[in-house]
């Protein structure tokens, strides 16, 4: 079965409503890629993400892999809090690289949507493995 599309109104809705985020905003976080039920989000590795050890805080990557599958199901028109999720982090992200997450929804539901996220680094190394369970607020249209 064929992915429907993605409405241009609801992506111009998405980026203006991540780019609008503070918390986003104060860690550099970036919708870069927006389609139907997957996203992918962007960060440069500043000092203030790390931890005392110069890698990226497990915070942070949580926060990149929970927002990238929460903009997933907005992707399909849904609005979603976190119900769970389950994080593994596999390997660190030291200062001075580049991050990316991309989420997306493998369960589309009524009343539920699960979906999954990973965070690599700039050298496409796994870093984080995630997946959650989101409760739908609404539906968008």
């Amino acid at each position: 079965m064929e992915k429907p599309k993605l409405a241009e109104a609801t992506k111009k809705y998405m980026l203006s409503f991540y780019h609008d985020n503070p918390f986003l905003q104060y860690l550099h976080i970036n919708v870069t890629s927006i389609e139907y039920g997957r996203v992918r989000l962007d960060m440069d590795v500043q000092h203030e993400h790390t931890n005392v050890y110069g890698i990226v805080h497990g915070g942070v990557t949580m926060t990149m892999a929970d927002t990238a599958m929460g903009a997933a199901c907005l992707a399909c028109n849904k609005q979603v809090v976190t119900l769970d999720c389950t994080l593994s982090f596999i390997r660190a992200i030291p200062e001075g690289l580049h991050a990316y997450a991309v989420g997306k929804v493998i369960h589309n539901g009524e009343h539920t949507m699960i979906c999954e996220a990973e965070v690599y680094d700039e050298r496409d190394m796994l870093c984080v493995k995630t997946q959650a369970t989101f409760f739908v607020l609404k539906e968008l249209c």
